[in-house]
């Protein structure tokens, strides 16, 4: 890790590395097999296979380049995640049997978690990623950072893998800053479409670590993420779930924020915010029915920020999780990293008034407040 030369302000760090992008789940159509039993009847699509493929996050860093903001951040690759940093998450079992069907040529050991030979070492390097990006942000080396980490990890849980992730790269980073000594009580902010599960199920009897979700209910998966499920034990109120159906958009998005997220956050007072940073809840993405768009993630990320500043000497994370659009994913990462560098650089959102046009009703946004009302009573009884 190189330092900073005195007197200069630290940059944003962005963690990212090409080895990434080369994860592979095989032959799929959406999260279809190809072919399905006796032959079956899906068929190859013409480009890609799993909605999760590389392009999205590949385009994101093409775009950073050609606008020049990647010239403004301070770049990185990693190491990979060690073993010993695995299993203070996952169980020595599992590592094992992850290891050895990559060395085998692949195969899939969860639910829609499909890889081919080496993918052992990819997710090892995904988590690399976020360790090593969290790290530098505790050590002060770089102002806050972005890990564009690939095979994500919010839906895996410790022995289980499943929607996409095979390892989970945010609990990971957690308890290796952990067991350094560089940070103790931890905020982590799912914005991912989809319910953070796994992180929920490491850190759902611990009052270190606070976790809020924020998802499109009964999405994926498809059991949990419920507005009670608030935390057992010791972690009793330190997991929060904001289910929304489908539909809401950039105003309820914000008034969750607002009104639930920042004073759960602001309570909990942390070393360090992490975001769980997908782009699935955008208008256009396949595998979602929100209505948000790059304004929104770039207001949300905002909002964290100066949370972040306030609270914990602007030490702030983010973690790439979904999204799923190629053609949009690009648009909503660059003014999430716009807002997070500080950059005058800019890149205007070519669907961005296609997506203000389809925002919903103001009948509809009053509807949402009310459910938005309803559960900051209930989540915020106690803070």
């Amino acid at each position: 890790m190189t330092s900073q030369p005195r007197n200069q302000h630290p940059k944003t760090g962005f963690f990212h590395d090409e080895r990434c992008f080369w994860h592979t789940g095989g032959q799929y159509a959406l999260t279809l097999p190809v072919g399905g039993p006796m032959g079956g009847f899906v068929q190859p699509l013409s480009a890609g296979g799993l909605p999760e493929n590389p392009e999205t996050k590949r385009r994101l860093k093409n775009l950073l380049e050609v606008s020049g903001l990647m010239a403004e951040l301070e770049q990185h690759s990693a190491p990979l995640a060690t073993e010993e940093d695995l299993l203070r998450v996952h169980p020595e079992s599992y590592v094992t049997a992850f290891r050895e069907m990559s060395d085998a040529g692949g195969g899939e050991l969860g639910l829609r978690t499909p890889f081919g030979r080496g993918g052992f070492d990819l997710a090892s390097l995904s988590a690399g990623l976020a360790k090593a990006a969290l790290e530098a942000v505790m050590a002060g080396e770089v102002q806050n950072a972005y890990a564009l980490s690939r095979p994500p990890g919010h839906h895996c849980l410790p022995d289980w893998p499943n929607g996409f992730c095979l390892l989970n790269n945010i609990a990971i980073a957690i308890e290796a800053a952990q067991a350094k000594g560089l940070a103790q009580r931890v905020v982590v902010l799912d914005w991912d479409v989809h319910h953070g599960n796994g992180t929920e199920a490491i850190y759902y009897e611990r009052d270190d670590v606070l976790t809020i979700s924020i998802h499109q209910e009964y999405n994926y998966p498809l059991d949990t993420g419920d507005l009670d499920d608030r935390g057992k034990g010791a972690g009793l109120n330190k997991n929060i779930n904001i289910p929304l159906p489908p539909g809401p958009g950039h105003v309820s998005y914000l008034e969750a924020m607002e009104k639930i997220i920042l004073p759960a956050i602001t309570a909990h007072n942390p070393d360090v915010i992490i975001v769980a940073c997908g782009y699935d809840a955008a208008a256009v993405d396949p595998l979602s029915r929100m209505s948000c768009s790059a304004e929104t993630f770039r207001l949300m990320t905002r909002q964290v920020k100066v949370a972040a500043e306030a609270l914990c000497d602007g030490k702030l994370l983010l973690v790439h999780e979904g999204g799923y659009s190629e053609a949009y994913v690009p648009f909503c990462g660059h003014a999430v990293i716009e807002e997070l560098s500080g950059s005058s650089i800019t890149v205007e959102d070519p669907l961005g008034a296609t997506v203000k046009a389809r925002q919903p009703s103001r009948r509809f946004d009053a509807f949402i407040s009310g459910l938005i009302d309803e559960m900051a009573q209930t989540l915020l009884a106690d803070k």
